[in-house]
């Protein structure tokens, strides 16, 4: 549904979208050395980092993806965020978050050849690159679709556009600009999301005037659903897949989500970003997954749910209003490419240049790299979401999303928890463990389709396959790590990996004071 902006909407949307570019290319242009393009010089407050992290996670993908789901399924999908999100970093800020700092790692790849080995790291950080890559190409396709609906803008040049606008302050700023405008993003996010919500809930008569009209789908309102269910969120997947599995590896893991508490300027603020985010999550379904149960109401005759909240928000906004809720979707957009851009561009220059092809490269050829390695993932990129756009629309864009990660989350959050918890658990065990864990997951995702390209019974009868294939492939990587773990050099202590990294701080801060004394 095309509806055009008046010239306050345009003003509201460029004058947003100029405010961020500058404020992203004013906190680069001093930058000297990759530690500060990589991780803000250690510099970042909590409250910012809280505010990124809630932006980061919540991007386009999200508004379209989970407010679809919501129209096709229900309350369910809220599982997502209250579940998915608020436990798993309530634990991270205050068991894992804090080793991660006083480590003083680049990447969580990198804390896996600290306590393993380099295959373990090269692993991972082959998966994280290969899953940023694609995931970038779905956000630009998702921006794509939003403008689509809401302007009738070509989604070929809305691709371009978006590509463009984010590169330039992530190539210039790094870690730091994604942050700091992250925290800009995140109010004109959430304000614009309530502005659809308020005014959907009064087009349809409030709380009870939407449930009135819902009284036909009972089940849309129903935050746990049974088992035996045929929407793809069962409490069974939500519990053993979710909330067990991919939820901890995306808060403890992901190195976009991690990365920001690297860069805090110290362990409690580090710790207390993680918690000022669980508390902003709790509010996230109401905003994004509540509009999507208003446009059940207002279109029931929907086809492709994933355009359930644009048509709401071009439908109800009045002239004036549309452009500050484009530039709300423009910075949940923004705020999560430019997060995965910075990690892709972090891991590629520590975990592969650095690390296995120039060593010894300086502060200032860290900087450049990243800078380039941040153009070239742009440009794949945009090559990923027209790829995206050729696909028959089936399981929609959060499915896709969720599905690129369950193929190895799970082996991952294996790996980490050995390396936390398991004193014997070697490199050896790590590397076997995770291969395997991500070989039974694609394997069980090519078996579910094969079954399902020849019409026969699929392989998960109940919920998203990829809510099962985590929980699988996390079995198998616990096995492979205990009987690899037997074999193999002796392990690292966790004592001896801090001990190593706060000798590594005073070498650095020795080095620093030389150089400025000469």
């Amino acid at each position: 549904m095309e509806v055009g902006l008046s010239g306050i909407d345009y003003a509201v949307l460029v004058i947003y979208l100029a405010g961020t570019l500058a404020l992203g290319v004013a906190i680069g242009w001093k930058f000297k050395t990759g530690k500060d393009f990589f991780l803000a010089g250690r510099s970042l407050p909590w409250w910012a980092i809280g505010m990124s992290l809630v932006a980061s996670d919540i991007g386009g993908t999200d508004i379209i993806g989970v407010g679809g789901a919501a129209h096709k399924f229900g309350l369910s999908v809220a599982n997502f965020e209250w579940i998915g999100c608020v436990p798993a970093m309530i634990v991270a800020a205050f068991v894992f978050v804090p080793l991660f700092w006083r480590m003083g790692v680049y990447t969580i790849p990198e804390y896996l050849e600290r306590r393993f080995n380099v295959g373990a790291r090269v692993s991972l950080a082959t998966c994280w690159v290969i899953f940023m890559a694609c995931n970038l190409g779905i956000m630009l396709f998702a921006s794509a679709k939003m403008l689509n609906v809401l302007l009738g803008w070509d989604p070929t040049l809305c691709i371009f556009m978006s590509a463009l606008l984010v590169g330039v302050y992530t190539m210039a700023g790094g870690l730091k600009a994604v942050v700091y405008t992250d925290v800009i993003q995140c109010v004109v996010m959430i304000g614009g999301c309530l502005l659809v919500l308020g005014i959907g809930l009064y087009d349809a008569g409030g709380i009870a005037g939407l449930r009135e009209q819902l009284a036909a789908k009972p089940e849309h309102m129903e935050l746990l659903l049974p088992a035996d269910t045929e929407a793809p969120f069962p409490w069974t997947g939500i519990l053993f897949g979710l909330a067990l599995i991919l939820s901890p590896a995306y808060w403890i893991g992901n190195q976009a989500i991690v990365q920001r508490s690297l860069g805090a300027k110290s362990e409690f603020h580090a710790q207390a970003a993680y918690v000022w985010g669980a508390l902003l999550k709790i509010i996230i379904p109401f905003i994004i997954v509540v509009p999507g149960l208003i446009a059940v109401a207002k279109f029931p005759g929907l086809e492709d749910s994933d355009q359930a909240f644009p048509m709401l928000a071009s439908t109800l906004l009045p002239v004036g209003l549309r452009g500050l809720f484009l530039a709300a979707f423009v910075a949940a957009l923004m705020s999560s490419v430019d997060s995965y851009l910075n990690a892709a561009a972090t891991i590629v220059t520590s975990d592969f240049y650095k690390r296995l092809i120039r060593r010894d490269a300086s502060e200032a050829q860290m900087l450049r790299v990243g800078r380039i390695v941040t153009a070239a993932l742009l440009v794949w990129a945009v090559g990923f979401a027209f790829y995206i756009a050729s696909l028959k629309e089936g399981s929609g864009v959060y499915a896709i999303f969720q599905t690129l990660m369950s193929f190895f989350q799970g082996p991952a959050l294996a790996v980490i928890l050995a390396g936390f918890f398991w004193k014997r658990a070697n490199g050896t065990g790590a590397l076997v463990g995770f291969i395997s864990g991500v070989i039974c997951a694609v394997g069980l995702f090519a078996i579910d389709r094969w079954h399902e390209a020849f019409g026969w019974q699929p392989l998960f009868k109940i919920g998203e396959p990829f809510l099962y294939f985590s929980v699988w492939a996390f079995v198998v990587a616990v096995v492979g790590i205990a009987v690899g773990s037997c074999f193999g050099t002796p392990p690292k202590s966790q004592a001896d990996l801090l001990a190593q990294a706060a000798q590594d701080r005073l070498n650095e801060k020795q080095q620093q004071e030389g150089g400025a004394a000469a």
